[in-house]
C-alpha cells in the first residue's frame, strides 16, 4: 500500500516561510497530477496548487505570487514552496497525488502567527 508522508509544516510569523515535502512510500507509476490542499478549522478542504506531469501549474488565487509547486517524478515528490505567509494561510496541508488512484498524506499543520 502506497502511504504520502507530508514534512516542512510548523510555526512561522507572518511574512515568513515554509517549505513542504511530500513523498511516496514507493515508487508509483501512473500519477498524472501532485497536488496540495488544505482545510482549516471550520472550513471545508480546498486547493491550494496542483502540478501535472508536463509540469503544467495550477494555483489558487490567494496563494498566486506567494506559493510556488514543483515536483520530481524520478523521486516520486512534490515540494510546496511558501513565501509571505500570512494568518489566513494557517491550515492543515494535505497532498494529493492522481493517477489510476487517488492517493492522500495525513497532513501537515501550518501555523502563521500574526
Amino acid at each position: 500500500q502506497v502511504q504520502l508522508v507530508e514534512s516542512g509544516g510548523g510555526l512561522v510569523q507572518a511574512g515568513g516561510s515554509l517549505r513542504l515535502s511530500c513523498s511516496a512510500s514507493r515508487s508509483v507509476f501512473g500519477i498524472n497530477v501532485m497536488g496540495w490542499y488544505r482545510q482549516a478549522p471550520g472550513k471545508q478542504r480546498e486547493l491550494v496548487a496542483n502540478i501535472n506531469r508536463g509540469g503544467i501549474t495550477n494555483y489558487a488565487d490567494s496563494v498566486k505570487g506567494r506559493f510556488t509547486i514543483s515536483r520530481d517524478n524520478a523521486k516520486n515528490t512534490v515540494y510546496l514552496q511558501m513565501n509571505s505567509l500570512k494568518p489566513e494561510d494557517t491550515a492543515v496541508y494535505l497532498c494529493n497525488f492522481l493517477g489510476p488512484n487517488n492517493y492522500w498524506g495525513q497532513g501537515t499543520q501550518v501555523t502563521v502567527s500574526s
